[in-house]
């Protein structure tokens, strides 16, 4: 039984890779491949929850693939199965099946119809990777595709503003998220000394022995999960993410924001929940985090002029219940919640359009009077400041841009004096000192030598941070978020001794994705002249293939898995030492600007409206 684990995987692959052979103009075909996909994987669950059943409902762990093996240090994919995978698998299986039948005919003659059910199949590949993962490492394989997919579903209007505007504003906050993970990843390994699985997590005595030699290390593990799961499932302070993911075609909504991916972070909290249960002071800051962001996206709901966003703002709500659920140790309740709050936002966005469409009409007929609410009994003034605090969200996005984004854009605004040439003249002769030093790093003073990993990974910041606030160069901000890449692999290299094979590993990636990517951009630059980062260009429209080599490129530098440097970046983090809180800082936080810097610079030239007003565009609004 256990090994047919995989099965649950390959099924969803294998019909995203059958997928992309697919001509665009296949309709038919292009459908039938997606729902049969789904539905075979639906089938293929009920038969192995049959088994499952008769077997006494036992846990399910696999160890399939080792992909990196060293002293000290395993990178496996590990599979893992019980109460939660199966519920998430079912929900998931059933509502992606109803939302792709739904999609044949909604999408219909839609241009973007093949890249529709092509980025659905890779969601709900990197979705069951994510359910059926066995360790955090595996986890964070389906949660980087979860990532990419839902920038890529909310951007399926390519040719309009504001659905590119909002999909790098989601994936702005999914990068949070995954800054939490990474640490946290990072932390385990340190705690643990190896790559530890869900399975041994839920061992108590275990875990108990680990966290009472090292609780304050467990208590910030926690904070770290709680960060990644508030920001996947947008609650407090990043609520404001979810109604603006709504870009997208309705289904993708209903699928992905409404019921699947939302609650993602709920499954987080459940599978680590072994792990902090015994931790009294996370469980009530969990519970805190749910009734506010409850209370506070309930009024929030109520004022709405648009139904998707009050659908959104509903479903956070509810998650903010089930996170309150959760930190009280009802798991089956939150479970049962979590399938009840998914079945009725997919219902509710699907019909959402029609639904709207009869009101408007019936109110001509049947006008109901505003019935007296609860809010009524508070005075006047209490009542109109609620209202406008929730008319205008609380402000959660300015909160977001002034004490998060506004910072990184002022630090970066400060290295406004580096261009093309003075980074050639600075950063590449210190970069081949520094690989000199390394060769002779006996002779640095200790005092010297301590402090070099903590400069070269600043100096990494500084590149990414110029590249991620840079408006006129797209070549110089490519070229620098590649060297944010060599500058962290010397910082690490001159912090602990281990074989070059290693590094290799880490930069392979980067060095051939990131040439790739230089040479679409000479490439383009040559066709259209300019392509700075000062607009969107929608260059996409012109040139899909070049768009999509370039993007598989910007996947390739980020850290995507696609390529080695995927495995690379989290035997870096190995390298780090439990007390270099400062160096893990700068390097983790190189990583997340710099797959916010490549997904703007690859959204400011294929994506948004065509920079030439001889093609058709849509208002900025639309």
């Amino acid at each position: 039984m256990t090994s047919l684990l995989q099965l649950f995987i390959v099924i969803p692959l294998a019909g995203f890779l059958l997928s992309l052979l697919i001509p665009g103009k296949q309709e038919t075909l292009m459908s039938r491949v997606a729902f049969s996909t789904v539905g075979l994987h639906l089938l293929s669950f009920l038969v192995f929850a049959v088994y499952w059943f008769i077997d006494g409902l036992p846990p399910y762990d696999l160890k399939d693939i080792v992909l990196f093996k060293t002293t000290g240090y395993e990178f496996f994919i590990d599979f893992y199965f019980d109460r939660v995978t199966a519920t998430y698998l079912f929900v998931g299986a059933f509502l992606t099946f109803l939302v792709t039948i739904y999609s044949r005919y909604y999408l219909h003659r839609e241009v973007g119809y093949k890249r529709f059910f092509n980025t659905i199949l890779f969601f709900y590949f990197g979705y069951n990777l994510t359910i059926f993962s066995g360790n955090l490492e595996t986890l964070f394989v389906g949660w980087e595709i979860l990532g990419i997919s839902s920038f890529l579903l909310i951007a399926f209007y390519r040719d309009r503003y504001l659905p590119v505007k909002n999909a790098v504003k989601v994936f702005s906050i999914y990068r949070i998220g995954d800054v939490g993970l990474i640490l946290a990843m990072w932390l385990m390994h340190h705690l643990w000394h190896e790559n530890v699985t869900f399975a041994k997590l839920s061992n108590f005595e275990l875990v108990h022995e680990h966290l009472q030699r090292h609780s304050w290390v467990g208590v910030l593990i926690s904070l770290l999960i709680l960060i990644s799961a508030a920001a996947k499932s947008a609650q407090l302070p990043f609520s404001s993410w979810l109604p603006r993911a709504m870009e997208g075609p309705t289904p993708s909504s209903a699928i992905f924001y409404g019921s699947l991916a939302v609650h993602l972070g709920v499954f987080l909290l459940l599978r680590t929940f072994p792990f902090w249960e015994h931790q009294l002071s996370v469980r009530i800051l969990i519970g805190l985090l749910g009734f506010v962001t409850s209370v506070i996206t309930t009024g929030i709901a109520r004022v709405q002029s648009s139904v998707k966003s009050q659908i959104a703002y509903a479903s956070i709500a509810q998650i903010g219940l089930i996170f309150i659920e959760i930190a009280a140790g009802f798991s089956g309740l939150a479970l049962f919640h979590f399938a009840g709050n998914a079945f009725l936002r997919t219902y509710q966005l699907l019909v959402s359009p029609s639904v709207v469409s009869y009101l408007i009409r019936e109110q001509f007929y049947n006008f109901t009077p505003r019935a007296r609410s609860i809010e009524d009994s508070f005075p006047k003034k209490m009542q109109y400041t609620l209202y406008m605090l929730c008319l205008k969200e609380w402000n959660l996005d300015s909160f977001m841009y002034r004490y998060l984004w506004n910072p990184l854009k002022w630090a970066g605004r400060g290295l406004n004096f580096l261009t093309v040439s003075r980074v050639m003249l600075f950063f590449v002769p210190a970069y081949l000192i520094g690989v000199a030093s390394l060769y002779g790093e006996e002779v640095i003073p200790p005092a010297i030598h301590q402090a070099l990993p903590i400069f070269f990974s600043l100096l990494a910041l500084i590149a990414v941070l110029k590249s991620f606030t840079e408006r006129k160069n797209v070549e110089m901000s490519w070229i620098l978020v590649i060297m944010n890449h060599f500058w962290i692999a010397l910082a690490i290299s001159f912090n602990e001794h281990f074989k070059y094979d290693q590094t290799f590993l880490y930069l392979s990636g980067i060095l051939v994705s990131g040439l790739l990517g230089y040479f679409c951009l000479r490439w383009l630059k040559s066709l259209e002249q300019n392509i700075d980062l000062d607009q969107f260009h929608g260059h996409s429209y012109r040139h899909p293939k070049l768009a999509f080599i370039f993007l598989l490129s910007c996947l390739g530098v980020s850290g995507f898995p696609i390529t080695p440097t995927f495995v690379g970046e989290d035997l870096i983090f190995t390298h780090i030492h439990e007390e270099q809180f400062l160096l893990a800082f700068f390097v983790s936080l190189s990583f997340i600007i710099d797959g916010l810097s490549i997904i703007r610079i690859y959204a400011r030239v294929f994506l948004g409206p065509h920079v030439k007003s001889v093609y058709e565009m849509g208002y900025r609004s639309s």
